[in-house]
C-alpha cells in the first residue's frame, strides 16, 4: 500500500472520520484495484463502523466482500481467514465463522486471538464446554495478555457455579486474572472503555425508569427506542424495552428486544428467564420449551428452570417429561418450602395425568416430612388416598388435618364427599353443614349437599334451595345450573329447567364440568 496513502487512511481513521477513510480506501482501489493490502484496510474500516455503538447502519457483508478479495492473493494468510471468521461471527453466521477459524488454525496452530473467537462463537452456540476449552487455549498461547479470555472464562464458571463453590472459586480466580492481565491486553481496554462510554446514557435511563414509575409507558417505549437508535450496541436497553413491550402486552415486540439482548450477550441469563415468561404469556408453548431447554443446557443446577419447563410439559400434555423434569427439581433441592411445593406439584400430576395413585401418595408425604404444617398436603394425600378406595387412610388423614385447623371449611367438605362414598349419609350431612357454617360462600358444599338431599332423600325443595344458593356463590358452576335444572324439571316448569340446563351447557363448554351428552340427555327428555 502507498504510504503517503496509508497515512491519510489512518488520520482519518483515528480522528473519528470513518466514512472518509473509507473513501481514500475506494479512491486507491480504483487506480490499484488488485491491492490486497487495500482490500483488507477496506474490510476492517467497513468492520469498524459497523461495530461502532453509535452507528446504526450494517457494512458487515461490504467487510466480508473485501476480505475475500484480498485472499484471492493471500490464500495462505491466516489472519484474513481470521478476520473473515470476524465478520461472520458479527454477522451472526456462527457455522461459516467456525468453518474459517478452523482454517484459521490450521494455517497457525498457536493463534490466541483465533482461540479466543473461537471460544466467543462456541459461546454464541450455547456449546459452553467447548467454548471453555478453546478459552483456554487463547491463555495458553498468550499467557501475560489475554485478559478477555480470562473474563470470558470468569463468565462461563460464574453461571454453571450455582451451589457449587468450587466453581465459583474457578470464576473469582479467573476475574482476578482478567483484572491483572487487562494493561496488557488492547482489546480488553478498548471494551472497558466501550462500558464507560455507556454512562452517557444514564440520564436517558433515569428519564425512562421515571416514566415507568409513573406508569408511562408508551413514553418510555420512546425514550428506549431512541437511546438503541444512536447507542445500537448497549444491551441492557434491549431489557428494558423488552420489560416495557410485556407489560403493555405487546409480547411479540418483547421478544424481539429480548433476543437481540441474547444475541449480543449470549450470557444474558436475565434475557433468556424474561424471553422464556414472554413466550408463555403469549401461549406459545413449544417455544417457551425451547428456550428453558437451552437455558437448562446452561444452567443445569437450577431447580427452578426444570419446574417451569415441567409446568409448561404438562399443560402440553407432556406427562413424562413433565415428571422427569419435576424430579430433576425435587433433586436439586434448594430448600424445604419449595421443595414441598414441588412434590406436591408432582404428586397432583401422578393422581390425575398418570393415575398413579401410589407414586402420587410417595410425593404428597416426601412433601409431609417437609413442611408437615402444610394444611394443602394433608387435603392432597385425603384425596389420593380416596382415589385408591383407601377409606380408612383417608379419614385419618382427613382428622389429623382438623386436629390442626378444626374450621378447615375445605377439609370438612371433603370428609363430608368422603363418608358420602362409604354410604353414610348422616355424617356426609354433618360435615357439609359444617363446611357451609365455617364457609358461607362454599359453592362446592352447597351443591354436593343438595345432591344428597335431591338423590338420596328425595327431598326436592330442600335441594332446591342449596342448588339456588350454590349459583349464587358462583354463577359460573355448571353443575350447580344443571343439578336446579333438574329439581326444577321435577317441579313440572319444564321451560325454566330448560333455561337452567341451556345456562350449564354454553358455561360447560368453558369449564367442562359435565359430559355434554348428559347436559343435552336432559333437555331432550324435557319434550319427549
Amino acid at each position: 500500500m502507498d504510504k503517503v496513502l496509508e497515512k491519510k487512511i489512518e488520520k482519518e481513521y483515528k480522528t473519528g472520520n470513518v466514512k472518509s477513510a473509507i473513501e481514500l480506501c475506494q479512491i486507491g482501489l480504483q487506480n490499484d484495484p488488485t491491492n490486497a493490502d487495500l482490500h483488507v484496510r477496506l474490510g476492517d474500516l467497513f468492520l469498524a463502523w459497523h461495530l461502532d455503538i453509535y452507528n446504526s447502519c450494517q457494512y458487515i457483508d461490504e467487510a466480508i466482500t473485501e476480505y475475500q478479495r484480498a485472499l484471492e492473493t493471500y490464500i495462505d494468510s491466516e489472519g484474513i481467514y481470521y478476520k473473515i471468521a470476524k465478520a461472520q461471527y458479527y454477522k451472526g453466521d456462527l457455522d461459516k465463522a467456525i468453518n474459517y477459524l478452523d482454517m484459521a488454525l490450521d494455517k497457525n496452530p498457536k493463534s490466541a486471538k483465533s482461540y479466543f473467537l473461537l471460544a466467543e462463537t462456541y459461546t454464541k452456540k450455547a456449546r459452553f464446554i467447548e467454548a471453555a476449552l478453546s478459552a483456554k487455549k487463547a491463555v495458553k498461547y498468550k499467557p501475560l495478555s489475554n485478559s478477555c479470555a480470562h473474563y470470558l472464562l470468569s463468565n462461563l464458571y460464574k453461571i454453571s457455579s450455582y451451589k457449587c463453590f468450587k466453581t465459583s472459586f474457578k470464576a473469582y480466580f479467573e476475574w482476578i486474572l482478567s483484572v491483572l492481565t487487562l494493561p496488557f491486553d488492547i482489546q480488553a481496554l478498548k471494551n472497558v472503555a466501550k462500558s464507560l462510554s455507556y454512562i452517557k446514557f444514564l440520564p436517558m435511563l433515569i428519564k425512562g425508569f421515571l416514566k415507568v414509575q409513573s406508569k408511562g409507558l408508551v413514553e418510555a417505549v420512546d425514550i428506549y427506542a431512541s437511546a438503541i437508535e444512536k447507542a445500537p450496541g448497549f444491551v441492557p436497553l434491549y431489557c428494558l424495552l423488552g420489560d416495557i413491550y410485556r407489560a403493555i402486552g405487546q409480547f411479540e415486540n418483547a421478544i424481539t428486544e429480548y433476543k437481540m439482548a441474547i444475541w449480543l450477550d449470549s450470557l444474558n441469563i436475565s434475557a433468556y428467564r424474561h424471553l422464556c415468561q414472554a413466550y408463555e404469556e403469549l401461549g406459545d408453548f413449544d417455544s417457551a420449551v425451547e428456550m428453558y431447554k437451552k437455558l437448562i443446557s446452561i444452567m443445569p443446577n437450577v431447580p427452578e428452570f426444570h419446574s417451569n419447563l415441567a409446568n409448561i410439559l404438562y399443560i402440553k400434555g407432556d406427562t413424562d417429561a413433565a415428571v422427569s423434569h419435576f424430579q430433576t427439581a425435587v433433586t436439586l433441592n434448594p430448600n424445604k418450602q419449595w421443595t414441598s411445593v414441588i412434590n406436591q406439584t408432582l404428586g397432583y400430576v401422578f393422581q390425575e395425568a398418570n393415575s398413579d395413585l401410589n407414586a402420587a401418595i410417595s410425593s404428597y408425604q416426601s412433601a409431609y416430612l417437609l413442611t408437615p404444617e402444610d394444611i394443602d398436603i394433608y387435603i392432597n394425600l385425603g384425596s389420593a388416598f380416596y382415589d385408591k378406595q383407601d377409606y380408612d387412610n383417608a379419614l385419618a388423614i382427613y382428622r389429623n388435618a382438623l386436629d390442626l385447623q378444626p374450621e378447615n371449611a375445605k377439609i370438612h367438605c371433603n370428609l363430608g364427599f368422603l363418608y358420602w362414598g362409604k354410604g353414610d349419609i348422616d355424617e356426609a350431612i354433618k360435615e357439609y353443614e359444617l363446611a357451609i357454617e365455617y364457609d358461607p360462600l362454599y359453592d362446592i358444599a352447597y351443591n354436593n349437599l343438595g345432591v344428597i338431599y335431591l338423590d338420596d332423600l328425595g327431598r326436592v325443595q330442600q335441594a332446591m334451595q342449596l342448588f339456588t344458593k350454590s349459583v349464587e356463590c358462583n354463577p359460573n358452576y355448571a353443575l350447580a345450573h344443571f343439578n336446579l335444572a333438574r329439581c326444577i324439571a321435577l317441579t313440572g316448569d319444564k321451560i325454566e329447567a330448560a333455561k337452567l340446563f341451556q345456562i350449564a351447557q354454553d358455561i360447560n363448554k368453558i369449564t367442562g364440568e359435565i359430559d355434554p351428552l348428559d347436559i343435552a340427555d336432559k333437555i331432550n327428555a324435557l319434550f319427549d
